[in-house]
């Protein structure tokens, strides 16, 4: 999962300002890379490997000029995780165009036997953002006119859903204009905003609304599944239906990707996990257990634990104190790095564990190191009972669609009974939302009428196009990846 941010200011404004600022806005969407390319007469580039702050100095923002400007935080789930792989990426000719994405390939490593090797074409990096960028460019480069039109863009878009498969949202600038599109099943977010100033209107997509409310902008709606704008020299913005598939948004940004503060597709994230932990309250409530305090899992557990805490009668209390220099664990290039960091990450405060009945409650467990960690934390610091509870339900299956959990050897919970997961983990007792319930309480947050994706939870892949092959690939690079850390 990445975050990105696309800006198309007025003609003498500089963009760059607005670009990090709303790449610091979703710092928490990669920690791996950053990276922004300006356009002004050429295109101008700065990235590298780390954060917002390490890679980007005052002296590239006098560099890095240009009413036009794409940005980009990354962490890998296609390639080694190489500064090769760092985006936006940008071709100058035959046709000046610049992007980056939110998302996996699904069909990456096909296209670069076939598409490309028929072509003779090798790619310089192992991401697979530059597929993406090659068709979509090729498509523009066979325009019978000059400049870009609106009908051009929506023939490279088509080109792109016709050879591209999985999921994927995308953002970029040419030397006339911004373009987005999201993926035929709209899986990654995809949010597109103005704002009026004395220099004129500002225009920008982004991955969470956030970006865009951080920088100033004014959100006019979430772009939908198969969607594409282009807002060119007139600067009128020209948006196109182009995909004919069902939406079907990611369920796992409601439960840990995005901010608490992020809107997506009319549903607040902030209101969907209180409701998560409304529900999974009743849950434990069910199970005849008591326990004395709630403990949420910073940061994402918070507005859960709140809810799940009042819904039991006890009080949720600060457990553990997070680091904030830390990174988060989940995205963490490999297993060793995650059970490096999560001692170092969360510190623990004695006198709410001890002598106490614990419900420690996290977002997810995936592979299990950070709650084995939490759990040993907890009898350490003297707990009677040490629960460990879940909001989201069991993750069973790869994700292929951008998360970083994509072989099925990583799953704690796979062919393991919650008392099963519970002796793994060291805990007491171990409590998941019901996929049911998870459903229904992010709906119930906003649009009601919603499908989501839910492949890592329950193996149905919206997109129907998945092989054995695909899935094979994909977990040779992240194992790859994983030995590499």
């Amino acid at each position: 999962m990445c975050g990105f941010i696309s800006i198309f200011g007025p003609p003498e404004s500089n963009a760059i300002h607005d670009v990090l600022s709303g790449l610091l806005a979703i710092q928490h969407r990669g920690q791996d890379a950053a990276g922004v390319v300006t356009f002004h007469d050429r295109f101008q580039a700065k990235k590298g490997l780390g954060l917002v702050r390490e890679v980007f100095q005052d002296k590239h923002m006098q560099r890095l000029r240009g009413h036009l400007a794409v940005g980009h935080v990354r962490y890998p789930t296609v390639g080694l995780g190489e500064d090769t792989d760092v985006q936006p990426f940008w071709l100058d000719y035959p046709v000046g165009v610049a992007m980056a994405h939110n998302g996996n390939v699904t069909n990456f490593h096909e296209l670069k036997r076939t598409y490309f090797g028929q072509r003779n074409i090798h790619l310089g990096s192992n991401c697979d953002l530059e597929v993406v960028l090659y068709v979509f460019a090729d498509a523009l480069m066979r325009r019978a006119k000059h400049p870009v039109t609106v009908d051009d863009v929506q023939v490279a878009v088509q080109e792109v859903f016709t050879r591209v498969k999985g999921a994927y949202s995308v953002v970029g600038i040419t030397s006339e204009g911004m373009y987005a599109f999201r993926d035929p099943y709209g899986i990654k977010p995809c949010i597109y905003g103005k704002k009026e100033t004395p220099e004129g209107t500002f225009y920008a997509v982004a991955s969470e609304s956030v970006v865009l409310d951080v920088a100033g902008y004014q959100v006019v709606r979430d772009l939908k599944a198969g969607e594409m704008l282009w807002i060119g020299k007139d600067r009128v913005p020209h948006i196109r239906q182009v995909g004919d598939k069902p939406h079907r948004p990611c369920i796992f940004e409601y439960v840990y990707f995005a901010r608490p503060d992020a809107v997506l597709d009319g549903t607040s994230v902030h209101a969907a996990r209180m409701e998560l932990g409304r529900r999974l309250g009743k849950a434990f409530r069910a199970t005849g257990l008591e326990a004395d305090v709630v403990i949420p899992v910073p940061e994402s557990a918070r507005n859960a634990g709140v809810t799940m805490a009042e819904e039991i009668g006890v009080p949720c209390r600060e457990g553990f104190v997070k680091n904030r220099y830390v990174g988060r664990t989940f995205i963490m290039p490999n297993d060793k790095a995650r059970q490096a960091t999560i001692r170092a990450k969360l510190n623990p405060i004695r006198s709410e564990f001890e002598g106490r009945r614990v419900i420690i409650l996290d977002d997810s467990i995936v592979r299990g190191n950070t709650s084995r960690q939490i759990v040993k934390i907890a009898r350490q610091m003297g707990a009677a009972k040490v629960y460990l509870a879940s909001y989201s339900a069991p993750l069973l299956f790869p994700c292929l669609y951008g998360i970083d959990m994509s072989t099925k050897r990583e799953f704690v919970a796979r062919g393991r009974t919650n008392e099963e997961i519970a002796k793994e983990l060291g805990a007491d007792h171990v409590l998941y939302q019901t996929l049911p319930e998870m459903v229904d309480a992010v709906r119930a947050a906003g649009n009601r009428s919603i499908e989501f994706c839910k492949a890592c939870f329950e193996g149905i892949y919206p997109t129907g196009d998945i092989t054995e092959q695909m899935i094979s690939d994909i977990e040779s690079d992240r194992m790859a990846a994983s030995n590499c850390g």
